[in-house]
């Protein structure tokens, strides 16, 4: 049985909770929001072709493999003509400016504010603030051709699962999702076949095409270029 986790104590940083804070003067806070929406609709609407974003964790070090890995790919995608969109922050979004950097590619951070872990990377030669989650989430489907999803915690699933979703709802067009790793993906994948699916019918067979496990950068990069021509 999985232990229940304590509810949490207020205390004086709960203004940091967003929407918990919405009463007077509700209204005006729209204004904020509609702000972030133009900003970031203006400033992305001129790139040259619709972007890759990458998504992974924040806690990812430079000694893992991982990282490595997306700096890798994110070069070669970068050398091929394709934005580098992501988080902004250190880690995996971390890595893959990077990367699109090292090939003098645009390499777009769509930073977040919180109290923890966010810090932008010194990769980024178009960033962007956000305050709101769900403001920035439109920026990423919006402007974005692909998803490459390396490991990661909750931020990361939110990420893989939303864009899931709105595909398999044909709210969104299908465009490429691919999960980098497979030995971090496996147990999930497996998961959605024999749980979802074979023993459950929460979802159709064909939403398994939804996506693609490749971990071959070489791989990722062809399977990209093939799909979406820019």
């Amino acid at each position: 049985m999985v232990p229940k986790a304590p509810l949490p104590k207020l205390n004086d940083e709960s203004h940091q909770y967003g929407l918990d804070s919405f009463n007077v003067g509700d209204s005006w806070r729209l204004f904020k929001i509609m702000s972030e929406f133009v900003d970031g609709f203006d400033t992305l609407s001129a790139l040259p072709h619709p972007a890759v974003s990458f998504f992974g964790s924040a806690r990812t070090k430079p000694e893992d493999p991982c990282y490595d890995l997306t700096v890798e790919i994110a070069n070669k995608l970068a050398k091929a003509g394709y934005p580098i969109l992501t988080g902004g922050g250190p880690g995996i979004m971390e890595a893959a400016n990077k990367g699109a950097a090292r090939a003098d590619g645009i390499s777009i951070g769509l930073n977040i504010t919180l109290p923890f872990e966010q810090e932008p990377n010194k990769f980024t030669n178009l960033p962007l603030d956000f305050k709101y989650f769900f403001v920035r989430k439109v920026m990423f489907i919006k402007y974005a051709m692909a998803f490459i999803c390396m490991p990661g915690g909750f931020g990361t699933l939110d990420e893989l699962f939303e864009s899931l979703t709105l595909m398999q709802t044909r709210r969104i067009r299908p465009f490429p999702v691919i999960l980098v790793c497979s030995e971090f993906w496996g147990g999930l994948v497996e998961w959605i076949k024999e749980d979802l699916l074979e023993k459950r019918g929460n979802i159709n067979k064909d939403d398994l095409f939804l996506f693609n496990v490749l971990d071959d950068p070489d791989e990722v990069v062809h399977y990209i270029r093939k799909t979406v021509v820019l």
